[in-house]
């Protein structure tokens, strides 16, 4: 796989015409030379010398940016309340988290929430991978003011992993591996990428039960079409298995609630209230078990 050509052939992605106006507004914002960056819950960059002019420049950019999934984000005072409090995730994680001096990847990174608040472990190196160029146009707003010289975004997917062979020290794979219609295949593609050693944070939905078996959604759930399997945690661990992982381990399982998935005015869309029976809060609208997450930590062989 030459991962090079395929990196600058998905570069053309941010020309695409619903794209490049959003390209053109980014490129038109004010420099900030004092922005000052704080990474937490809400990552936040300030700037005592913006002008209101210029921080209504930066609003009507982020606005044509939208949907917001991941975040919460404050640009000079424009605060993107964003779909997902993705706090949330990234807190559940922390504790279990060492990665100062690593090279790091986030598999499906969408805007690059969770690279920005790594850079608190001072990684060597974080690679954010997603094929949207609408959230690569995100990240770009960001790093525009955050600037740091430890991340790199590609549009590409967990398929193109493998070509970056026994590169990374620590891998996350947030919320991905029930859209792949092959997940040991997609794992596989994962382990090639770390080292020997080398570890995996991976969270997916799951269902309860003891037996190795899975949830395979008629058309959608929770109305996503693209959900093929939704295993329980011993079928999981034996994917992980099959892909060449060792010592796998069940860090937290966690329940999705209203409160860190919803309808804000930076998504003008459906959540998760939407994606519920109204009678039964315990079950999606297709009648499949409300989405329930695991998040693992398992290590290449």
């Amino acid at each position: 796989m030459d991962i090079q050509k395929i990196i600058e052939e998905r570069e053309a992605w941010l020309g695409w015409k619903n794209i490049r106006p959003l390209r053109d507004a980014l490129a038109k914002l004010p420099h900030i030379p004092d922005a000052e960056v704080q990474l937490g819950d809400w990552v936040k960059v300030s700037s005592p010398s913006i002008s209101e002019e210029e921080r209504a420049r930066v609003e009507a950019a982020a606005r044509m940016m939208k949907p917001w999934r991941k975040g919460p984000f404050d640009l000079f005072g424009v605060r993107i309340d964003s779909e997902w409090q993705s706090y949330k995730k990234y807190d559940l994680l922390r504790p279990y988290l060492d990665l100062e001096g690593k090279r790091v990847a986030d598999v499906g990174c969408n805007n690059g929430y969770y690279m920005f608040r790594m850079l608190e472990f001072a990684p060597a190196s974080v690679l954010g991978v997603d094929p949207s160029p609408l959230f690569r146009t995100q990240f770009d707003l960001l790093q525009r003011y955050i600037r740091s010289d430890r991340l790199r975004y590609e549009m590409l997917g967990i398929e193109h992993m493998s070509g970056f062979a026994d590169m990374f020290d620590t891998v996350f794979c947030l919320g991905v591996l029930y859209h792949r219609s092959d997940p040991i295949v997609a794992l596989k593609a994962l382990k090639q990428s770390l080292k020997r050693g080398g570890e995996l944070y991976l969270d997916t939905f799951m269902i309860e039960g003891d037996e190795p078996v899975c949830l395979v959604p008629a058309s959608t759930y929770s109305k996503i079409g693209n959900v093929h399997f939704v295993p329980t945690v011993p079928a999981l661990e034996n994917w992980c298995k099959k892909a060449g992982f060792e010592r796998f381990e069940v860090l937290e399982v966690v329940k999705t609630e209203p409160d860190e998935q919803r309808r804000t005015e930076w998504i003008d869309g459906q959540s998760l209230e939407d994606f519920l029976d109204p009678d039964d809060p315990n079950r999606t609208v297709e009648g499949y078990p409300a989405p329930r997450r695991v998040y693992i930590k398992t290590y290449r062989k």
